[in-house]
């Protein structure tokens, strides 16, 4: 009988490699561990910057904020004048370009309020209704206060706010405001004006504004179509598809940054309802009258550095006191006792009389540097 050997045959051994090429693994082996090490180094560090970099951003964001608080302007400054001033004007065409002065010098002097009363007793408070023309007086009121309105407005959003009116006919004279948050669609700015617009959006979600830019942004609130209102951007989602933006109110833009942005017009059916309706919970604590018969403003001083809200009124073409008599609420007889200062801001006048107009320039470079310093972070 045979014997199977079921041992299997011995095995081949290998070859030894050579010592070249186990050196070349070893190296090998050594470059893949340094590349990992540092891939681990690397990410380490950009993890490490990345902190850094969040750190400085929030630092950066603390010094902008600290900035706009010193930047930004606490007190507002309000001018009340009478709309007969349109009264005398002796054709449309300049009636709209009188209108127009007021809205530039408001706006080269930072006006955050205009106030158009009525010299004739009427009740009108909105700017619905039509200007008759000369002669028919507190309807004056009605044109001055739209043409105003409708030159505060961004251009892009005037087709929202303004249909074709006959008050406006020749708004088209008129020199632009160019005030700081009338922009272009190329502009890239933190605040903006914009008005919602109808489109549908989802449970939750933000509704649309147009802000003049090339898309329609999301803000953070639902709100009804075709209301204005002033957006803080998010800067970081401007390039991106879907921008988005925070409503704020209007005055923030100036409370924070210092930046002008425009002024609200306000109808008064009378001198009075200039002080009564006062749209602030402070009031107007400091309330200045201007006269040719007031006191000198070279000698004006104002002792009041805490004030909020400043009131300079104007008077038409007779003066405060053609106001006065026309509203049988006030019971004075002088209007220098209505305010706190009653100053002559262009003491030697050469002509007889000075346009309101131009009053309002004089006056307001005049009692420029004694508003200033006040606030924007110096008291």
């Amino acid at each position: 009988m045979d014997i199977v050997d079921n041992k299997s045959p011995p095995k081949k051994e290998r070859p030894p490699k050579p010592l070249s090429e186990v050196i070349k693994q070893r190296q090998q082996k050594k470059a893949l561990k340094r590349k990992r090490r540092e891939e681990k180094l690397i990410r380490q560090l950009e993890k490490k910057r990345a902190i850094e970099k969040k750190q400085e951003e929030v630092k950066v964001q603390i010094q902008e904020e600290k900035v706009e608080e010193r930047l930004g302007r606490c007190y507002t400054v309000s001018i009340a004048l009478p709309g007969s001033i349109l009264d005398n004007a002796q054709s449309p065409e300049l009636r709209t370009y009188l209108a127009g002065q007021i809205a530039r010098a408001a706006t080269v002097f930072n006006i955050d309020e205009i106030i158009v009363f009525d010299e004739s007793g009427a009740t009108d408070k909105t700017t619905e209704g039509d200007y008759n023309g000369i002669g028919k007086h507190g309807h004056g009121n009605l044109q001055l206060a739209r043409i105003l309105q409708y030159l505060e407005c961004p251009q892009y959003l005037r087709k929202s706010f303004f249909p074709q009116h006959k008050d406006l006919k020749y708004a088209g004279i008129l020199n632009p405001l160019d005030s700081p948050h009338h922009m272009r669609a190329s502009e890239k700015s933190l605040y903006r004006e914009g008005v919602v617009v109808k489109k549908h959006t989802k449970e939750g979600k933000g509704s649309y504004v147009d802000v003049g830019i090339t898309k329609e942004i999301q803000i953070d609130k639902h709100l009804l179509p075709g209301v204005r209102v002033t957006v803080k951007m998010d800067l970081e989602t401007l390039d991106i598809k879907k921008t988005k933006g925070k409503v704020v109110p209007p005055s923030e833009p100036t409370t924070h940054t210092g930046v002008y942005w425009g002024y609200t017009v306000r109808l008064a059916s009378s001198l009075g309802a200039v002080f009564t309706e006062c749209p602030y919970k402070e009031l107007y604590d400091v309330t200045i009258g201007t006269s040719e018969r007031g006191d000198s403003v070279d000698d004006f001083v104002l002792e009041n550095k805490d004030f909020k809200h400043v009131l300079i009124v104007f008077g038409g073409v007779n003066g405060l006191e053609t106001s006065l008599e026309a509203d049988e609420k006030l019971d004075v007889d002088d209007p220098s006792l209505l305010f706190q200062h009653y100053l002559n801001t262009c003491p030697g006048q050469g002509s007889r009389t000075i346009r309101t107009e131009e009053a309002i320039l004089i006056t307001m470079s005049a009692l420029r540097s004694k508003l200033q310093g006040h606030c924007n972070g110096i008291k």
